[in-house]
This record gives structure tokens, C-alpha cells and sequence, in this order.
């Protein structure tokens, strides 16, 4: 059997890309990581791919005249790995329709909340302002629109009183360094299905060979 192969799409520090990174390296994860991509050429995630002898594709954003011209070298970059999967990592730039339909099933995204709630940037600081006892993160498919495709994992903490944006991200990024290398799993186990807004998790005896369904 064929090795999935996935590419992990970073903009930072590259944690999830580390927490990713580590457990292929211990054989959690059954894939093979083809490359890392950023935009940003001082990304720390670069130093931590070649420290795991993995190839990175640095294609920043400013190099280009327009988003459109971007977008096409980035699809160019992807599809030049012909990864069975992309992982977005902490990558802050949204992506274009084209890419998200070109890898729709196929590309997942770690996001700061329970969503649906507290969409987009400072999802923390969001939970903190309005109040909530819970937060968390959640790992879900990637569709046109932003922080709302199929929900695949989603992992809780509690938000404690004196929390600030950044105590309670600390907390919910320990949470983000085990819920999106098991979603990286079961996606390259082919237990992940597909139907509508619900990913359903199949056991070991009833995989499937890929995603299916017209949620993502």
C-alpha cells in the first residue's frame, strides 16, 4: 500500500507543523510529510522542516504584483508534491476558491475555537470579551468559506477568571499539538467520511479509501 504523502502549510512558529513532524517521526501518523510551505521567508518553521530533513517552499506573498498571480505560483508549488493531503498549519493568508476546490477533501485546518463560534483572527481574545467558561480548537475540512467547513476534531479547556488572549491560547495550543496530528491520522488511515456538514470517524474494520461526500 502507497504511503499517503501530505504538505503542512505554516506562516510562524510551525508548533502544529513540529507536533505534525514528530509524530511521523515516530510512526503515529502513517504518512510521509513531501514539503513545508510558507509565506514568510523568517518563519521559524523553516529552521524546524530542515532540522526533520524535510524540502520548503518559501512563496511570500509581497514577491508578487497581485493575489491572483500568488495564488497561481502557490497552486504550482502545491501540486509540484502531489500531496494526498494539506495541512494548514497556522497559515494566516486565506486562500482563494481555486485552491480550496482543487484540494476540497483534502485539505485540512487548525482553528482556536469551537466553531462555529469565534470565526477569523484573536479567536481568544473573542472568547475572553464575551464570556464563555469553555474554549478550544477545531480541526475541520477547508471550504470557500473561512473557519466553516465539515468539523473533524474539536478539543475543550476551560477559560479561567484573570485568563488573558494569550494565557488561554497557550492553553488551547497544548490541545491544537494532539487534536491536529489525529486528525492527520484518521485522514491518512482513510477514516474520515464525508456527508454534508458531518464527518463521520470509521472504525479500523469499515475505512473507506477516501474521503467521500459533498461537504468539502
Amino acid at each position: 500500500m502507497t504511503v499517503p504523502s501530505l504538505v503542512i502549510m505554516a506562516s510562524g512558529r510551525g508548533s502544529n507543523a513540529q507536533a505534525i513532524l514528530d509524530r511521523i517521526a515516530d510512526g503515529y501518523i502513517p504518512a510521509t510529510c513531501a514539503a513545508v510551505i510558507t509565506d514568510n521567508p523568517d518563519a521559524y518553521v523553516i529552521e524546524r522542516a530542515r532540522t526533520a530533513g524535510v524540502p520548503v517552499s518559501v512563496v511570500p506573498f509581497r514577491s508578487f504584483p497581485n493575489r491572483e498571480a500568488y495564488e497561481d505560483r502557490l497552486i504550482e508549488t502545491i501540486c509540484g508534491y502531489d500531496p494526498d493531503l494539506v495541512v494548514l498549519a497556522g497559515y494566516m493568508r486565506i486562500l482563494g476558491s481555486g485552491i480550496v476546490r482543487m484540494f476540497a477533501g483534502r485539505m485540512i485546518n487548525i482553528h482556536p475555537s469551537l466553531l462555529p463560534a469565534f470565526s477569523g483572527l484573536h479567536a481568544q481574545e473573542q472568547a475572553i470579551r464575551y464570556g464563555v467558561k469553555v474554549a478550544g480548537c477545531t480541526v475541520h475540512f477547508v471550504t470557500e468559506e473561512m473557519d466553516a467547513g465539515p468539523v473533524i476534531i474539536q478539543r475543550t479547556v476551560p477559560v479561567l477568571d484573570g485568563d488573558t488572549g494569550e494565557t488561554l491560547a497557550g492553553r488551547i495550543l497544548e490541545e491544537e499539538h494532539t487534536a491536529l496530528p489525529e486528525a492527520v491520522r484518521l485522514f491518512c488511515e482513510h477514516r474520515l467520511e464525508i456527508t454534508g456538514r458531518l464527518v463521520r470517524v470509521l472504525s479500523t474494520e469499515e475505512n473507506c479509501p477516501s474521503p467521500q461526500g459533498t461537504g468539502a
